[in-house]
């Protein structure tokens, strides 16, 4: 028990200087809130300084109520001044004290410490909190004013809504941007999304809007407050939660300058005060449902890479065998030379072997992983005619074994910047769909053929047609949705992985309507400097039995 005590008092010891920080931050904010003192209470109508506390609370816990208290305290002396009796200062600030203790365990307890409020669910239910705990703070702090004899009973109803709405404004507009300057992942994500360009821009129609609301329109701001609703839904559309924070906080102190300077009267303050609340309330629900789409959309994006990876990893299985097998047989050779005592040129040629062929499944493995790992494309000059060799080529076992006539048209001359390895393994995926549905269709000719021509100077179109049934118009439209494609006819998820990888290329794959399979790929002709080619001569490729 000693020990536990003891750590406690260090732990709390060693965070001493934050403990100053946010007693002194606490006390500024309260001092420069005290707007419209009601009876010369600290009942006005915006108070942030809870969110601070708040915050502080959910971040490290029980160690923050002593600070929390002294917070308070002082903040109550700074701004109206000891009044009455030492109990008439005391037990008020207890009483805050403790509503925001038990609000910050409750919040802590419903919200995770790193909680950014970025998506709906953890919105409503923080916004219910505060709505609620605001209310009941409010109660017993009024009363707790009326009982030691500082607040006449005449003013408890207007004292009750006043604080409330500081409260709640406050907090809910101030709070969500402290949460995230006090989280390391907040505040990377509030610097990657806030510091650019468009922050400018927003910002400075927010204070376009400002002036038209209170600087034309004057006291009948209520008028063209509405104005103050495009830059916040304009933030949060662009950058999510992080643009709709920054811009309701630079808004909300805008407001209150405004305010101060025109010298509205408390009641028109406190009303324009729940309208600001308003628009930071559909600013966060603005800004966290993008937030949530972009994550959706970005967690989809991973899975296809890892469903791609996967599939890749498959296919590259037959591509690591070739290496390995003739690394097996290099190796064999060396060690049938060392054997016979030979160290001269034939030694050296089948080392230089064994290095290539340990370099090429080295290649195959180091793509895979970095497809895996970030998804991008390594890009290299590639001709047409090469790819499709290459790719035909390992699947000719494929076709003697089954029976199927493999044939390739001559291709043209066409320099392509693709990731090698991803498109060989998009062309035998789309080469062993055709497999499928030719061997699925037992009273047809097995024939699968392969054709390609240029669509002009830019791009060329590669068509893989085969004697197995074809694609309704129906099933072409839907073709790519993994939730309605035709699965069964050896189609689905992967087409659409193969759609995705072609489109990362700025090509575009597609299946049409006919009577049997036909599938098109069209990339743009890459226009890289090269080392002149030589002339491409007709290539037929063919297997049958």
């Amino acid at each position: 028990m000693m020990r536990t005590t003891k750590a406690a008092v260090i732990a709390w010891l060693s965070r001493l200087p934050l403990f100053i920080a946010f007693i002194g931050l606490y006390v500024a904010l309260d001092v420069a809130s005290f707007i419209h003192p009601l009876h010369g209470l600290n009942i006005t109508p915006w108070n942030p300084a809870p969110a601070l506390g708040l915050v502080l609370l959910i971040q490290i816990g029980r160690q923050a109520w002593l600070p929390l208290a002294v917070a308070i305290m002082l903040a109550e002396i700074s701004t109206r001044g000891p009044l009455g009796t030492p109990w008439s200062s005391v037990v008020p600030a207890l009483v805050l004290t403790t509503g925001y203790a038990l609000l910050g365990a409750m919040l802590a307890r419903r919200l995770p410490r790193d909680a950014l409020l970025d998506d709906r669910r953890s919105l409503v239910v923080w916004l219910l909190h505060v709505a609620v705990g605001t209310l009941l703070i409010s109660l017993a702090y009024l009363c707790s004013l009326l009982i030691v004899g500082l607040l006449p009973q005449a003013g408890w109803w207007t004292g009750l809504v006043r604080f409330w709405v500081g409260d709640g404004v406050g907090i809910t507009v101030m709070m969500p941007l402290l949460l995230w300057l006090s989280s390391e992942r907040g505040r990377a994500r509030l610097w990657r999304s806030v510091a650019k360009r468009e922050s400018a821009a927003y910002l400075l129609l927010g204070v376009a809007t400002l002036w038209l609301a209170f600087g034309t329109g004057g006291h009948g701001g209520f008028k063209l407050f509405y104005l103050l609703f495009l830059p916040i839904v304009w933030a949060a559309a662009r950058q999510g939660m992080a643009g709709a924070i920054v811009c309701a906080a630079v808004l909300q102190v805008g407001v209150i300058v405004a305010m101060r300077s025109l010298d509205y009267n408390a009641v028109t303050v406190a009303e324009l005060q729940i309208l600001a609340m308003a628009m930071a309330v559909v600013g966060f629900f603005v800004g966290a449902t993008v937030s949530e789409q972009r994550r959706t959309a970005e967690d989809l994006r991973h899975s296809l890479r890892l469903a791609a990876a996967g599939e890749m990893a498959g296919a590259l299985a037959n591509e690591l065998y070739q290496p390995l097998t003739a690394l097996n047989a290099y190796a064999g050779a060396c060690e049938q030379l060392l054997a016979r005592g030979e160290s001269g040129e034939p030694l050296q040629a089948a080392l230089r072997c064994v290095q290539r062929e340990s370099g090429r499944a080295s290649d195959v493995l180091r793509r895979l992983q970095d497809y895996f790992r970030t998804g991008e494309p390594q890009l290299e000059a590639v001709f047409l005619d090469d790819l499709v060799e290459t790719v035909v080529v390992s699947c000719l076992p494929r076709a003697e074994q089954a029976g199927v006539r493999l044939r390739v048209a001559p291709m043209p001359h066409a320099q392509l910047h693709i990731d090698r390895l991803q498109m060989e393994v998009v062309l035998r995926s789309l080469i062993n769909n055709a497999f499928d549905s030719v061997i699925a269709s037992p009273h047809q000719p097995r024939r699968i053929w392969l054709a390609a021509w240029k669509e002009g100077e830019e791009r060329v179109c590669l068509r893989i047609e085969d004697s197995g049934s074809g694609l309704t118009a129906e099933e072409a439209s839907s073709l790519f949705d993994p939730r309605v494609a035709p699965k069964a006819k050896g189609r689905g998820l992967g087409l659409e992985i193969s759609r995705a990888i072609v489109a990362t290329h700025g090509g575009r794959l597609w299946g049409e309507a006919a009577e049997h399979g036909l599938f098109k790929i069209e990339f743009p002709i890459s226009d890289l400097d090269t080392p002149p080619q030589p002339s491409v001569q007709p290539v037929f490729v063919e297997a049958e039995n």
